[in-house]
């Protein structure tokens, strides 16, 4: 099986990423801009975008036919999850970057996968789950360049309150000193995302 990320920028296509049809289509979750007031880590273009759909399929060669039904940024990824997910509504912080050029693969993987991923870890101590994407090869011409997804799962009341969101300032502190080592500030974006029912 093969996994499709796709990024969905119209609030319509969400609808066509929910009803979904293509040969060997094993599962879609689809996930919605939560669109919170207040919410603390809106960054890049996360106000844009307006859902994702997770896209399980025998083989990637259906992905035009994915984008005819939902149109959006479609990439082939690789999924691991550090955290799995706890039972129960969460809302998804959702993230998604580029690798930056003056990094080689090694040095951007060994700062996302094996330097950060831990110490997230422990900024979020009440983080509920942790999906990770790495970006194989976008499938949809034009996209951005995008390297790494990120999903991670929280109680709507946690994510919306900082004092509990982020464990202590020195952790705070240590992950933007290590942000270097896998991204670029100025290219992340994030939002919040709520799961829909298909």
């Amino acid at each position: 099986m093969e996994k499709i990320d796709l990024l969905i920028w119209e609030r319509d296509q969400v609808d066509g990423a929910a009803s979904l049809s293509v040969p060997g289509l094993r599962s879609v979750r689809v996930s919605e801009a939560a669109d919170l007031p207040g919410a603390t880590l809106l960054m890049g273009r996360g106000s844009e975008l307006r859902g994702l759909a997770e896209i399980w399929v025998d083989n990637v060669d259906v992905w035009p036919q994915v984008v005819e039904q939902a149109a959006g940024d479609a990439y082939l990824v690789t999924e691991s999850v550090p955290q799995p997910i706890a039972p129960g509504t969460l809302l998804t912080h959702f993230t998604w970057f580029p690798k930056p050029d003056r990094l080689s693969e090694e040095e951007f993987f060994h700062g996302w996968h094996m330097i950060h991923t831990p110490s997230s870890a422990r900024l979020h101590p009440l983080r509920q789950g942790y999906v990770r994407d790495a970006v194989a090869r976008t499938l949809t011409p034009g996209s951005p360049p995008v390297r790494a997804i990120v999903s991670e799962f929280f109680d709507e009341d946690v994510y919306l309150d900082p004092a509990r969101l982020f464990g202590s300032s020195e952790e705070l502190t240590y992950t933007m000193e290590e942000l270097p080592l896998y991204a670029d500030q100025p290219d992340i974006s994030s939002c919040p995302l709520r799961q829909r029912t298909v």
